[in-house]
């Protein structure tokens, strides 16, 4: 049974899962108490390091070490990686745009992501808004 990847893939990811958004919270909260919360310090920190790990491991699993099973390279890159942020795959999806000469795309994705997110940020608290004055 737990030779099966479509159980074995799924359990890889849900415990880099649990890592990462541990990881994820514990670093906030450190970096909240060290240095306030004037500035997102924590979550600043964790999209820089995320976008670090994720160039750095996948590059390692695509380029350098073959031999890294598909259940690990999914525990580190969607499990643990994507709860620790988002932002890493971001980074690495713009990365390989670039890296595909697909320009247009790449800017149209890079930028959407960051004003379109905020914009829905608003319509959410909006709608959320509207909600609870109903």
């Amino acid at each position: 049974m737990l030779q099966d990847p479509t159980i074995r893939n799924p359990i890889a990811i849900s415990l880099g899962a649990i890592a990462g958004a541990l990881s994820r919270y514990y670093l906030t909260l450190w970096f909240a108490q060290r240095l306030g919360t004037s500035f997102p310090y924590g979550t600043f920190f964790i999209n820089l390091t995320g976008c670090f790990g994720m160039g750095f491991f996948v590059t390692l699993a695509l380029e350098r070490v073959a031999a890294i099973p598909p259940e690990v390279r999914l525990m580190v890159t969607t499990g643990f990686l994507g709860a620790y942020t988002t932002f890493s795959t971001y980074g690495l999806e713009t990365f390989s745009l670039l890296r595909e000469r697909s320009f247009l795309f790449a800017g149209s994705y890079w930028a959407g992501s960051a004003i379109l997110g905020i914009i829905s940020v608003q319509l959410g608290t909006l709608l959320a808004r509207l909600g609870a004055n109903s």
